[in-house]
């Protein structure tokens, strides 16, 4: 079936909040929603469809966020997918679009965060990490440690098992990402950081991570309106960002019997979706100019490295170390400063990350500008699980 060009019209996103600052969800949502219609000029009346991820909420809470907006009686449909949540409502946005169901739908993101670690709220029934949470205690036990620490670090500590990988490359990425953050204005943590200042923070797990190597719980909320070709011509919209290929994927075989925490925390959904992706698009890892990829711990930041085929598996220590993830390198990653500095409200932590992509496609990001910026990753990951890749391009020559 021939598929319609998706354009992202429109993208918004509000600060993210340390959990207990914020607004209640409603005014969060509703302010990202009216700022994604002001950048792509465009009325709630003219969206068709809304897609609304959330992970910790009552079902129709979506509804709720959207009638803030206004009460057009469009379908309204709430997504939970975990971490990967926003980025889940995008896929679904644009499939929407690309298959003619609909011209110009909206994806929205939130997230009203608790302090402290993530955890179950219904604990009455079987828990959707019971197999991940087994093998976990069976690769890397240390039940005392929460179990996100474990898992990524269980994942991180594998690598540095098998590769030799120091302890100062994850600092070193969570160092970068902080240089990243200080020129974002929507980044929580803007405070640059030494490799040294990481390395001497909280140990969290000896050996294998500090504090300031994993995300902050964060409240916010973040949008995108996306639209066809056809439409954005019709309402003299900016057509100048569209999706050039997406995919989503889930877990294989691979997850629970390769006896590998990387592949518990998503390894191959991850390089599955990427290969499906540059697949569809004809093109490579190599002709990516930046990427926003899920850093909720700098350990899955490098594991994604590899993953994404940015650099050979086993190769994430020295593109560190040669400075190929930053500016001036081979690729971009996280100018955003990503989750580590921003923090991660779930469900809007993969629309932040559409907002910030669209933006330097654009060339609208100012002092974190990627120069030559034409074709832009975003990699959004879920335990549980999913993993959505998207691929975002610069139209040449595309006017209002």
């Amino acid at each position: 079936m021939q598929q319609q060009h998706v354009l992202v019209a429109g993208v918004g996103m509000i600060p993210f909040a340390k959990p207990g600052a914020s607004a209640p969800y409603p005014q969060m949502a509703a302010e990202a929603t009216r700022l994604a219609l002001a950048d792509a000029g465009l009325d709630y009346a003219d969206v068709q469809q809304a897609y609304v991820g959330y992970v910790y909420g009552d079902s129709t809470a979506g509804q709720r966020a959207l009638y803030e907006v206004g009460l057009s009686g469009i379908p309204i449909l709430n997504v939970n997918n975990n971490c990967s949540t926003g980025s889940t409502a995008l896929w679904l946005a644009r499939q929407a679009v690309a298959h003619g169901a609909a011209d110009c739908v909206l994806a929205l993101g939130f997230e009203q965060m608790k302090p402290g670690a993530l955890g179950a709220v219904f604990d009455d029934r079987p828990t959707p990490f019971d197999r991940f949470d087994a093998a976990t205690e069976a690769l890397v036990g240390h039940a005392e440690i929460p179990l996100a620490l474990r898992y990524f670090g269980g994942a991180g500590l594998a690598h540095m098992r098998q590769y030799g990988t120091p302890l100062e490359t994850f600092a070193a990425i969570r160092a970068k990402a902080s240089r990243h953050a200080a020129n974002n204005p929507l980044a929580l943590l803007r405070k640059p950081l030494s490799t040294e200042d990481v390395m001497a923070a909280p140990v969290v797990w000896p050996g294998v991570m500090t504090r300031l190597m994993a995300c902050p719980p964060t409240c916010g909320a973040a949008a995108a309106i996306v639209c066809s070709d056809d439409f954005a011509r019709r309402h003299g919209l900016r057509r100048d960002v569209r999706i050039r290929a997406q995919a989503m994927t889930t877990d294989g075989p691979a997850t629970f019997e390769a006896g590998d925490m990387r592949e518990v925390v998503g390894y191959s959904m991850a390089r599955a979706a990427a290969r499906q992706v540059f697949e569809q698009a004809g093109i490579g890892p190599q002709d990516v100019q930046l990427v926003e990829l899920h850093d909720c711990f700098a350990h899955n930041e490098l594991l994604s490295y590899e993953a994404l085929g940015l650099c050979p598996e086993g190769g994430a220590a020295q593109f560190v170390a040669d400075g190929d993830n930053t500016y001036g390198g081979r690729v971009v990653t996280n100018p955003s400063g990503g989750l580590l500095s921003k923090g991660h409200p779930l469900g809007a932590t993969g629309l932040a990350q559409c907002t910030e992509l669209v933006q330097q496609l654009r060339g609208q990001a100012g002092a974190r500008q990627v120069p030559g910026a034409r074709l832009a990753l975003q990699h959004n990951l879920g335990l549980g699980g999913a993993c959505v890749v998207t691929l975002y391009e610069a139209v040449e020559g595309a006017a209002a």
